[in-house]
């Protein structure tokens, strides 16, 4: 029903996930972040879910035999740039596969192979 609408122009948001919030340099890092090719990223404040997230994939790699090196991501802008707005969040090769949840070792293993 467009009886409220009269007169008033939509709003347009932007194609960024935090609707227009960041500035150009953060969205060309986030650019640059999603192209590199094998890597393993925690998304995350810091705090112990996202410390015990990094530690259990940590403990996968090396069950797995992988000697990618983990990189903890704590910059909002750039964890809000992968549209994640639930920490922790886990992503392999540019693509985010788990957030929200701290995966167990058994999961992370599962994951790892399935995507590589």
């Amino acid at each position: 029903m467009a009886l409220f609408n009269f007169g008033k122009k939509k709003e347009e948001t932007g194609s960024c996930c935090c609707s227009g919030a960041c500035d150009a340099e953060s969205i060309k890092n986030a650019a640059e972040m999603n192209k590199e090719g094998e890597s393993v990223k925690v998304l995350g404040s810091g705090c112990a879910k996202c410390n015990q997230l990094e530690a259990n994939v940590k403990a996968a790699l090396e069950q797995l035999g992988m000697d990618t090196t983990i990189e903890h991501v704590t910059d909002f802008s750039q964890i809000a740039a992968y549209g994640v707005m639930t920490t922790p969040a886990l992503v392999v090769d540019g693509k985010v596969v788990s957030y929200g949840k701290v995966l167990k070792v058994e999961e992370a293993v599962k994951l790892l192979e399935k995507i590589r």
